[in-house]
């Protein structure tokens, strides 16, 4: 079917989280888009801390503005019109269309479904208006039928329009035929109607020895598996969440040192990290390896050490010191050796922060105005503050211009230190010998500034062998990451089924009989 005769939406849901969701969806939207199709990407709610800020100041998943990219549009808060921002096990901030506008419990939320059904629902249509195809993701798994009252993402989001469902398994997991079939067993027979075929995801060796399966996967479930998408090392930019954030994991893989030394950074996996993708711009550079660490002794060998952003920065900063990072990060701006803050990590940094925005007393409840002693290492006192920042940003650091976004509440009522960077020709930002700190996300990904600035890391880290490469390019990184999802997409799916279900909705297929029966879900 050519590009221009294609018309439709569909929705690509996930057996679990991080089962490839969000790839797959950039994947075709590339593709289509590479065919000439007016395309746009959607997720009605995204539970994620990992997000950034559109040009009319609002916030979105970041996995979705990855993947207006890759259908060549601008980030829009119209792709993801419900954001929840984990603070707490308990507590979320809620930001619909792009503003932030409370914390929600689950509890809340559920009183609120009905409102934000409708944001979902009028949004969606006016994506379908406006594009030739909508490619939709769900949220976490349908098969979490506990939430199914409320859900507004997966099945909810399906049977209120009509769309055709696929479902993506992470084979690297193992029980991937299980969790294929089992998500269409719980599901209620109307939920189940829609689930229109299958993606293996992350697939490694031989096809031919899973096609058996495969076979009888169709035979139980009466639905087809739409291709095996093999496992690809190169693409690991824009994690939709911090699932792959685990402790001594490498972030990319970098190519090796320009010069004769390697460059070695040790990122703080916070337990409310937020904004974990500010570091993948380093990964990108040969000779930077990057990996994730959880205690201070990941930290001893470490040519550079970021403190990235945190969701509940005070609670994190009470984690620092109770496992022993509090007291290396001292040790090391005492010896002279490099730190970077980057938002919350900035604001942990200072001598105080005054919050009551984040900081919910013990129990739950509304947060209460707290003073927390920070790291010192800085000059600082912050305050948050309502309404938030939320802004994209232009400046100039290390003498290079650079461009990124803000999102916090902290503002900086005190500082003598000197500031790292010049925003709208404003101060911003600051910098101590080598500590380094600064509210813009995004910043590392200017290619200019982030060689100048790991020049001089290198030379303050003791690394004269490190030398940068002179043609790094995030975005061609991204773009090249966007095109090679495309690629497999093009290669391993059935496109001919694909374009069907887009055209046309969900194919007839027969209901497992689960014993789930219907209910009502006005």
């Amino acid at each position: 079917m050519s590009g221009s005769a294609l018309r439709g939406a569909l929705l690509i849901a996930g057996t679990t989280s991080d089962a490839g969701k969000s790839v797959v969806v950039a994947g075709i939207c590339r593709m289509l888009a590479r065919r000439g199709v007016r395309v746009a990407p959607f997720k009605a709610q995204n539970m994620s801390n990992n997000s950034v800020v559109t040009l009319d100041g609002g916030e979105i998943g970041r996995a979705q503005a990855l993947q207006a990219r890759a259908c060549g549009l601008e980030p829009s808060v119209r792709f993801n019109p419900v954001l929840l921002k984990p603070g707490s096990d308990r507590r979320s901030q809620l930001v619909v269309r792009g503003q932030a506008i409370g914390t929600v419990g689950a509890r809340d939320y559920f009183t609120r479904r009905q409102e934000l059904r409708a944001v979902v629902a009028a949004e969606l249509a006016s994506l379908r208006a406006e594009f030739d195809v909508v490619i939709c993701e769900g949220a976490g798994s349908p098969a979490e039928i506990n939430l199914r009252a409320t859900d507004l993402a997966n099945m909810g989001l399906a049977r209120a329009a009509e769309l055709a469902v696929l479902v993506v398994g992470d084979i690297d997991r193992g029980g991937v035929l299980a969790h294929l079939f089992g998500t269409v067993a719980v599901l209620e027979p109307e939920d189940q109607r829609l689930i229109s075929g299958f993606i293996i995801n992350k697939f490694r060796g031989d096809v031919s020895l899973l096609q058996p399966g495969l076979d009888q996967l169709t035979a139980l479930t009466g639905r087809p598996t739409l291709g095996v998408l093999p496992f690809a090392e190169d693409l690991w930019l824009d994690a939709e969440d911090s699932l792959g954030t685990l402790s001594g994991a490498p972030v990319g893989r970098p190519d090796p040192p320009h010069g004769t030394d390697w460059l070695t950074v040790a990122a703080i996996r916070l337990p409310r990290i937020s904004n974990s993708t500010d570091i993948e711009a380093l990964a990108c550079e040969p000779g930077v390896a990057v990996r994730w660490a959880d205690g201070p002794h990941q930290l001893a060998t470490a040519d550079l050490v970021i403190i990235p952003g945190s969701k509940a920065t005070i609670s994190d900063l009470n984690w620092l010191r109770a496992n022993g990072i509090a007291e290396a990060l001292r040790a090391r701006a005492a010896a002279g050796r490099p730190i970077l803050g980057i938002c919350g990590g900035y604001q942990m940094l200072g001598r105080h922060i005054i919050d009551g925005v984040e900081h919910a007393p013990v129990g739950g409840g509304s947060p209460v105005p707290y003073v927390a002693d920070g790291l010192g290492l800085l000059d600082l006192d912050i305050e948050f503050a309502n309404p938030k920042i939320a802004r994209q940003v232009d400046g100039v650091a290390e003498a290079n211009p650079v461009r990124g976004y803000e999102i916090h509440h902290g503002r900086v009522r005190r500082t003598t230190d000197p500031a790292w960077l010049t925003i709208d020709g404003e101060p911003e930002g600051s910098v101590r010998e080598a500590i380094w700190g600064t509210h813009v996300h995004g910043l590392l990904e200017s290619d200019d500034f982030r060689r100048a600035w790991l020049t001089e890391v290198a030379t303050r880290a003791g690394r004269p062998g490190f030398t940068v490469a002179p043609n790094t390019s995030v975005a061609a990184v991204r773009e090249a990451q966007l095109d090679l999802l495309a690629d497999l997409i093009e290669q391993h799916l059935d496109l001919t089924t694909l374009d069907n279900l887009i055209t046309h909705g969900p194919h007839p297929a027969p209901t497992l009989r689960t014993g789930i029966v219907d209910t009502d879900r006005a």
